[in-house]
């Protein structure tokens, strides 16, 4: 090759005069009017006069409103429902106390209409009892004078009489007592074929139309009190004290007398040396 061979060149090559000559013409165009932007700009702003509201968040605080109302309302609710309770609950206390100060008053009032019945039956028994008593009285007398100074008639026998010495309604008391004899013995008996022992003596001196005590604590103090010495028959026996007699039976004469004893024995007619009474009373 020879060595005035063409050599390409390194150097780059001149552009053209037109292209740089339009490209500055560009740039110098671009940059006036930024600078023609940036001179007319701050007399042409205007003040802000304007102004922005922010957003109003009005979901949350609709939802906490209606929670509040609500709860408000369940409030409301609930003291009314306790005002109604409160009412009730005074209402039923202001009855019951009606009713208890009511219930007082009628057990008061049965008390004192008990009282009272318990007392003029009472009265009524002790007048029965000095009535018969003055009537044993005047038949005493009258039968002392018909038969002179008999000492049989006025002085008391040593020994219980026979029941063939009964008469009147003492016979009719001892008839009917020693027609139950073999009859049952029942606690609370008034027969007709079970007794207890009051309810015997009871129903023996109904049948003659003298209404006795039912119980014989109350029998022991019926009529007046007599020796055991000197008993006649109808004569009431107790065993116990006057008043707190546990026993009573019939003094039949004879040194006997019948009472529904027991469960074991029954109704029966026995010896007063079986078992000796503590007393006795005289009704008729």
């Amino acid at each position: 090759m020879s060595h005035t061979a063409h050599i390409p060149s390194h150097r780059k090559p001149r552009r053209r005069a037109s292209k740089s000559a339009l490209r500055a013409g560009v740039a110098g165009g671009v940059l006036s009017t930024i600078a023609v932007a940036g001179a007319a700009g701050p007399a042409q702003a205007e003040p802000v006069t304007q102004t922005i509201e922010m957003p109003t968040i009005t979901a949350g605080l609709s939802t906490a409103v209606a929670a509040s109302a609500q709860a408000t309302q369940q409030v409301a609710l609930d003291l009314e429902t306790q005002a109604h309770e409160d009412a009730a609950a005074e209402s039923a206390a202001k009855k019951a106390k009606k009713a208890k100060a009511e219930a007082v008053r009628k057990a008061e009032a049965k008390k004192k209409a008990e009282a009272a019945a318990k007392a003029e039956a009472e009265a009524k028994e002790r007048a029965e009892r000095a009535s018969r008593t003055a009537e044993r009285t005047t038949l005493s007398a009258s039968s002392g004078s018909s038969s002179g100074n008999s000492a049989s008639a006025s002085a008391p026998s040593s020994t219980p009489s026979s029941s063939s010495n009964a008469t009147g309604s003492a016979a009719a008391v001892v008839a009917f007592a020693k027609a139950q004899v073999g009859d049952a013995y029942v606690a609370g008996g008034t027969g007709p074929n079970a007794w207890d022992c009051s309810g015997l003596v009871q129903a023996a001196y109904r049948s003659v139309g003298i209404d006795l005590p039912r119980v014989s604590q109350s029998q022991s103090t019926a009529g007046t009190q007599v020796s055991l010495d000197n008993l006649q028959p109808g004569d009431i026996l107790y065993w116990g004290g006057a008043g707190s007699a546990y026993h009573v039976a019939i003094y039949v004469g004879g040194g006997q007398f019948v009472g529904a004893q027991n469960s074991s024995t029954g109704t029966v007619q026995r010896s007063m040396d079986y078992d000796r009474p503590s007393g006795a009373v005289r009704v008729l």
